[in-house]
């Protein structure tokens, strides 16, 4: 197995007085334009292209990625290759683990008439499909909302449990299921010290409140 794809670490459980900080990032910018009209259906055979797409080349990652992964505990990604990627052009040579429950959400399109055609940007069918999928609770989806924000709070509770015995936590995934991970960290006490929005490589950077 090659370092830095789907390494476990191995570092023994640490209690300390003041649990770690978790940062969520996501992943680098992937290999697919999004300079684009399409239908539903043209949508749905765009996103599987992009799930299984890698990152464009020639992307550096922002130094305080380098400092966050070199001061982490325990570093994480999800199982999808842009998310894996990412995580390798951040730890380099340094192990990591790939983790399922930290996948993105689901973005099915609505079934419009095809005579309707957007663009895969954000602004496009990324919010058109995000938007359906949260307020219907789709359950043509492959996870319904429900399903997923399910899944948000079992992985903000392991990685709480992580910060807690000691040192940071480093989470390389998905933008919008990073933004529900928070929310629940928000609930569990912690305070968003660093904020950098949506974009590639952007991160939120989360620690505990004083008591």
């Amino acid at each position: 197995m090659d370092e830095g794809e789907g390494v476990t670490t191995n570092a023994r459980p640490v209690v300390t007085a003041s649990p770690g900080a978790i940062t969520l990032v996501r992943h680098g910018e992937p290999d697919l334009s999004r300079r684009l009209l399409l239908d539903w259906r043209g949508y749905e055979d765009w996103w599987a292209k992009y799930e299984q797409a890698g990152l464009l080349a020639g992307q550096t990652p922002p130094h305080c990625l380098d400092q966050y992964a070199r001061e982490a505990r325990y570093i994480y990604s999800s199982t999808i290759r842009r998310s894996i990627e990412t995580a390798q052009a951040v730890c380099g040579k340094r192990p990591f683990e790939q983790l399922d429950m930290l996948v993105e959400a689901p973005l099915p399109p609505p079934h419009l008439p095809t005579w309707i055609k957007l663009s895969p940007k954000s602004w496009g069918w990324g919010t058109v499909s995000r938007l359906w999928w949260w307020y219907t609770d789709n359950h043509n989806a492959p996870e319904t909302r429900h399903q997923a924000v399910q899944r948000a709070k079992k992985a903000a509770d392991f990685l709480v449990e992580k910060a807690r015995e000691g040192g940071d936590v480093l989470v390389l995934a998905h933008g919008y299921f990073n933004l529900m991970i928070s929310l629940e960290l928000k609930k569990m006490g912690y305070i968003k010290t660093v904020e950098q929005g949506f974009q590639y490589w952007g991160c939120r950077r989360y620690e505990l409140k004083e008591r």
